[in-house]
Order: structure tokens, then sequence, then C-alpha cells
């Protein structure tokens, strides 16, 4: 967890929680013994719960806008995208994991200080500190969305969120992080049921009451869906499609699939941790989330096509805002979100750990004002924030290509010794292919949303 700790001789019991920092590096034991590999403390962290947490760290508001993203882009041009963001993620990791075990190193930002000095440490600080911040903020207009009041998100950060932040270890979260995770099960569930129950093309609720109130020759089913002959071209799915907004897929993709600040404190926490192992628990986290994303987008852009919203379920409430099966999916993403906003909190406190307290021990005082200060600037973010479209552009657009495809990438050709991997060998190559990958990500992503927005077509105009 990222501060390098100087050992000391002093093991005595009065000295222990001294000793022991918020975020510290762990000693390579060249003895290979079952001793504790780390200054502060033995991982004792199960797979499973190392599971949830990861799976916890991925999941997140994000799995309401890829049915839009669909939408901008075709079912076939999708699913390859997102095949390609979720394999170029699990590679990520991999680097992530290699570099770690080079240098003795579980940190993101100790990985950077170690390549590239202080500001490399920076960087990777920022970045993180910028998407995670970005990931809470989208939670927290979630929350909003659904409470409609920003006193109740407030109260909800006060009573739940904050006494779950204020935890000194991510193991603690492993049960809260499979409840999260059960929500959006729910939620999925629910996504898929209403598939082959609405009719395409739907109304909006208020439309219906006014055309079933003064035209009653008009069918129309319980729901007030109106039901028109198939075939409809409004309800024929694209296989292929590009439009302006198909600006934000890639980085929408890129925002749901970020959780490489949390691997290294997860791994950090296992119990008998190995790379084999950590690289275990991404793959199973990657691959549960790779397929409910794909449910998801996939069933959500099938039940309305070309008029499925940013965020899917005010899709669903457009259709009837009083569906009882809708209201307790909102409720379940509320839950979700809301116990994803604890562990999404715990690498930017230790970033700003890292960046301003980097050689001070864990003091409770200062780790409650961070939680606290944190949790403010969110609030305030919520409730003066433009859209959710546009934070998932911008943050998706600049941070998580850095978190995802070039940090990890350049971290590992200059951590990595030459004497173990030239700088030609093939996977050297294949990092730097990577780096430059992330880079032209970014560079496209951004000017496609900036052209998007000085041409005054972006749907991301609108108030969430």
């Amino acid at each position: 967890m990222g501060v390098i700790c100087v050992l000391s001789t002093d093991r005595t019991p009065a000295n222990a929680e001294v000793n022991q920092a918020e975020s510290s590096e762990f000693m390579p034991n060249a003895d290979d013994k079952k001793t504790p590999r780390f200054t502060d403390f033995e991982g004792k962290t199960s797979f499973g719960m190392s599971v949830f947490n990861l799976g916890n760290a991925i999941m997140g508001s994000g799995i309401l806008g890829l049915a839009y993203a669909m939408a901008n882009t075709g079912i076939v041009l999708f699913i390859i995208l997102l095949t390609a963001v979720a394999g170029l993620s699990l590679y990520s990791i991999h680097l992530l994991l290699k570099s770690s075990g080079v240098v003795g190193i579980r940190a993101y930002e100790q990985l950077g200080f170690r390549a590239f000095g202080t500001p490399g440490k920076m960087a990777a600080g920022i970045a993180i500190t910028l998407q995670n911040i970005g990931g809470e903020t989208l939670s927290d207009i979630t929350m909003e969305w659904y409470l409609n009041g920003n006193y109740l998100v407030v109260i909800v950060s006060c009573s739940v969120i904050l006494p779950l932040a204020l935890m000194k270890q991510l193991g603690y979260l492993g049960y809260t992080s499979g409840f999260s995770l059960s929500c959006m099960v729910f939620f999925l569930i629910a996504v898929i049921y209403k598939k082959f129950q609405v009719k395409c093309p739907f109304d909006d609720y208020a439309h219906n009451r006014t055309v079933l109130g003064f035209n009653t020759s008009v069918e129309a089913d319980p729901g007030g869906v109106k039901i028109t002959p198939e075939g409809d071209p409004a309800c024929t799915p694209h296989l292929f499609n590009l439009n302006s907004q198909a600006a934000y897929t890639v980085p929408i993709l890129a925002f749901a699939f970020v959780c490489h600040p949390e691997v290294l404190p997860i791994y950090t926490e296992l119990r008998n941790p190995t790379k084999t192992k950590m690289q275990h628990i991404s793959n199973i986290s990657i691959g549960v989330m790779y397929i409910m994303y794909l449910l998801a987008a996939l069933f959500g852009y099938l039940t309305f096509i070309d008029k499925v919203e940013a965020e899917l379920l005010h899709t669903y409430s457009r259709i009837d805002p009083y569906d009882t099966l809708i209201l307790c999916v909102r409720l379940a993403v509320l839950t979700a979100v809301t116990l994803t906003v604890p562990i999404v909190l715990f690498p930017v406190r230790r970033a700003i750990q890292q960046l301003f307290f980097p050689n001070k021990t864990f003091w409770w005082p200062r780790h409650i004002a961070i939680a606290v200060t944190l949790l403010t600037l969110i609030n305030l973010l919520v409730i003066f924030a433009p859209n959710i479209l546009g934070i998932f552009g911008v943050i998706g657009a600049t941070s998580a290509p850095c978190l995802i495809f070039i940090f990890p990438a350049v971290f590992y050709i200059r951590i990595v010794p030459e004497e173990e991997e030239p700088m030609r060998s093939a996977p050297k190559i294949l990092a730097a292919c990577f780096a430059f990958l992330g880079v032209l990500f970014m560079v496209m992503s951004i000017s496609f949303i900036i052209i998007d927005w000085t041409s005054g077509t972006s749907k991301g105009s609108s108030g969430h």
C-alpha cells in the first residue's frame, strides 16, 4: 500500500502500532519462508472474498450506460470493443503483477516511484484520485437520482458509506462486496425479464395516459405500452452503427473495467499471496463482469433499441414510473453503488497519503479526516456535476487509459531489468505497443468528445 518502509530493529509490542504505516511496501522474502511478507500485517483475506472485492471495484454505475453505448455502435462492434477492453485489462493486470513481483512492491504509486521517481508517483497518485473520485461521483449521482434529494444523499453518505470507508483494510469489505454484486445480479435478471415484457416501440407514460383518456380506440397493454405491428424500423436492432455519440463508447468501456488501483491492495491482503493466485482472481472477476456487462447491454438495448438513454433505468421509468419491479431494481442498484464507494475510496485515500504524507505512520485522525474530506468533496460534485455522460467521457478518456494501458506498460518497461528482458524482447515490445495504444485511445477519445461538444450535438449537455 505504498510508502517505502525503513526496517527497524525495534520489534517490541509497544512500538508495533507506531511501525504500522497506512501504506507499506512488502519486503521480499529471500528465504521463501512462510513468514509475514508485509511490515504492517499478514494477509488474511480469502480467495473468494478477494474475488468479491475486485468484482465490486469493477462493477458500479458504469453498467447503466452500456446499453446506450451498444445503441451507438451496434451489437457486433460493441461485443468486439467489450472483448478487447476486457482482454487488455487482464493483460494490464499481468504487467502490474509482474512489475510488483520484480521489485517487491504492491502499491501502484510506489511502482511509479520506482520507475520514474517522484514524478511517476505523483502521476499515478493524481490519476488514481481523478479516476476514483469520478467513480464515486457517478455512484452518488445515481443515489441522487434514485433518492430524489441531496439531503438523502448526504444522510446515506454519513450513515452507511463513511463507517465502511473508515475500515483500515479492504478485506473487511468482502461481505458487503458480495451483497453489492448480488444486487447487481438482481438488476441483470430484471433487465432480461423486461425484454420479454416491454413491447416496442414504446411511448412515454404521460403520453399514453393522455391517449388512453381521449382515444379509447388505441390498443395498449396494461402497462400503458402501445402495441404496433411487427417490423417497425424503430424496433430493428443494428449489428453495426456509428454516430457522433459513438465517441463515448471506448471511454465508457474503459471506465467500466478500471479496477487497477485496487488490484495491488487486494493482492497485499490476500492469504498466502502469489502472482498466479492474484491473476486467477483477476481473471474470474473480469470474466464475470464481462458476462454481466454483455447481458445488461444486450437486453437493455434490445428492449429500447435507439430510444435507450445514457442511464438505462431512467428509460424504464419513462414507460411506467410506478412499476414495482423497476422500483425494486432502483433500490438494488442504489444499494450496490452505495457499497461500491468504500472500495473505490480506499486507493484514493492511499494516493493522498502517498502524495502528502509519504513518511507518516498510520494515525486515526488523519485517516478519518481524509475520508470525511473526500466524501464532502464528492457530495459537492454531485450537486454541481453537469451530467453523468460528461463524467463518463472525460474521466474515461483521460485517467482510465493511463491506469489501464499507459502506466502498467511503462512501469513494466522501466522496472523489469534488461538482463532479464532486453528492450528488444517480445514482452517489452508488446508492452510498448500497449502503452502506445493507450495514448492513441486517449487522444482519439478526447478529440471525438471535444468535437461532439463543440458541434452542439452532444446529449451530454442535458442535465442529469
